[in-house]
C-alpha cells in the first residue's frame, strides 16, 4: 500500500498514553472515511509518512490513531512527545480493508486491533467475533468498547502475564487448540507480517479457504 499521498496540517487535540510505550493520538475529523481505512502521518508535509489504521468511528468528532512507540523508529518517538495544539500532517483516509454486514472472525495482535475498534464504533460489530492477542492485560486496548458490543464473542489471549484474567498464551496457541473453526465465514487479520503469515497458515490447516482470509499488515 503506497504512502505517497498529499498531507494536510492537523492540530493535535490530545495524546493519551494507554500502556507502556502505547499512545492514542487524536485530531478533529473533517473528512469522511470508512472503518478499516488508514491515514499517512508525518511531522512535515513532504517527508516519508507512515501508515496508521484509524481507531475512531466513522461519525466520531475526532479521528483516533493507536500507535506504539518504537525507540529505533523515525517517527513514533516524536509522535509520543506531541502536545495539544501541535501540528501533524495527515493524508485523507484510504484503503480497502473493510468488512461487510455478514458474520466474520476478526483476529488482531497489539495495535492491530485499531481497524476493528473503528468497525465496532461504526456499528459493524453485529455477528463478529474478535480474537485479540496482547502481551499483558493492559495491552487489550479499547477493551471496554469491544466487550460492550461483542460480549462473549470477544476472546483475549495474553502471552506474558501469568496472572492474567484471560486465556494464558499466544493467540496462535488458542487457534491451534480449537478442535473446530468455522469455514463458512471470512477471517480478517491485522498485525505484523509474521503474525499474519502464522495465523493464515493455521487457518488453512484447519480447513479455512485461502479466499476467505483477508489481511492487513503493519510494519
Amino acid at each position: 500500500m503506497s504512502n505517497s499521498r498529499t498531507l494536510f496540517p492537523k492540530k493535535v487535540t490530545s495524546l493519551t498514553q494507554v500502556a507502556d510505550d502505547v499512545y492514542v493520538l487524536s485530531f478533529a475529523r473533517d473528512v469522511e472515511f470508512r472503518a478499516g481505512q488508514v491515514v499517512a502521518i508525518d511531522l512535515e508535509p513532504y517527508g516519508e509518512p507512515r501508515l496508521y489504521s484509524i481507531a475512531g468511528g466513522e461519525r466520531d468528532a475526532e479521528i483516533e490513531i493507536l500507535f506504539d512507540e518504537r525507540p529505533e523508529g523515525r517517527l513514533t518517538p516524536k509522535l509520543s512527545r506531541l502536545r495539544k495544539g501541535d501540528t501533524v500532517f495527515v493524508s485523507e483516509p484510504f484503503g480497502t480493508f473493510r468488512c461487510d454486514d455478514r458474520e466474520a472472525v476478526w483476529i488482531a495482535a497489539g495495535t492491530g486491533v485499531a481497524p476493528f475498534v473503528s468497525m465496532v464504533r461504526s456499528g459493524a460489530g453485529q455477528g463478529k467475533t474478535l480474537i485479540q492477542g496482547g502481551r499483558r492485560d493492559e495491552n487489550f486496548y479499547y477493551s471496554a468498547v469491544l466487550e460492550a458490543v461483542l460480549e462473549d464473542r470477544y476472546v483475549r489471549c495474553c502471552s506474558q502475564q501469568t496472572d492474567t484474567r484471560y486465556y494464558r498464551g499466544r493467540l496462535t496457541a488458542w487457534l491451534n487448540n480449537q478442535t473446530h473453526l468455522r469455514t463458512d465465514v471470512k477471517y480478517y487479520l491485522c498485525g505484523s507480517a509474521e503474525m499474519v503469515v502464522e495465523v493464515r497458515d493455521i487457518l488453512i490447516r484447519k480447513g479455512v479457504a485461502f479466499g476467505n482470509i483477508v489481511s492487513e499488515t503493519y510494519f
